[in-house]
């Protein structure tokens, strides 16, 4: 089943894309420098920045889609729903050792990638259904 476009849910697919690859190619390109600054590991850095390039480019794709695929929609939901409590079992998990920065970088952009989540379920909700 396919979805008429919501303006929430394509607003919020865009944002997340920019975010997403942004956030992407800076883990990636200065995955050292970060790693540093955050305590976390640089190779960790270096694959979350390369798997949310791809990430973001799907976005971008998606929210060009009329009507939105309503189940590529709910598995974005959910890859968000899983990056976020990867990112908190992350520092529960006493595997790594980030500085305070690197544990308030970890916890924000969980709470952001919740809130992404959040508003696409709100938009999914919103879009109407098509056959």
């Amino acid at each position: 089943m396919s979805l008429r476009s919501s303006s929430l849910l394509i607003k919020v697919l865009l944002i997340d894309a920019v975010v997403s690859g942004t956030t992407g190619l800076a883990l990636f390109i200065a995955a050292g420098p970060l790693a540093e600054l955050l305590g976390l590991p640089a190779g960790l850095l270096r694959w979350a920045g390369l798997a949310l390039v791809p990430f973001a480019g799907f976005l971008l794709w998606l929210a060009r889609q009329n009507p939105v695929p309503r189940g590529a929609t709910l598995a974005v939901v959910g890859a968000n729903l899983l990056w976020t409590l990867a990112s908190v079992a992350l520092l529960l998990s006493g595997r790594v050792a980030p500085t305070l920065l690197g544990t308030v970088f970890t916890l924000g952009q969980a709470v952001a990638v919740a809130v992404f989540a959040e508003f696409q379920y709100v938009g999914l909700r919103r879009a109407r259904a098509t056959i």
